[in-house]
């Protein structure tokens, strides 16, 4: 990955726009790197799998569809070894 300090991205923009169609760029300010440029497929790379990532949620903030579908949920008999035995209070 090229890494350059912003005034030169600035003066030099047309030259690091395409040299970003094959590469990413680290901008730095002040020795940090404070962005990257990069091409539109690899931005669109990014979107993708950001959409893909998961969630998590506060038990408050889940969508009232998630919560009536955990409510309804069953597990398969299959897997019912699983599951704890039964306690001699009934809890």
């Amino acid at each position: 990955m090229t890494e350059i300090p912003a005034t030169e991205f600035a003066k030099n923009f047309g030259r690091y726009k395409e040299l970003a169609q094959r590469e990413p760029i680290a901008i730095t300010s002040h020795g940090r790197t404070s962005g990257y440029f990069i091409s539109e497929f690899e931005y669109r790379e990014y979107m993708r799998l950001k959409e893909r990532a998961r969630r998590a949620y506060h038990i408050s903030e889940l969508p009232e569809e998630t919560v009536a579908a955990l409510e309804n949920a069953h597990m398969d008999p299959a897997h019912d070894h699983l599951s704890p035995p039964p306690r001699a209070d009934g809890l």
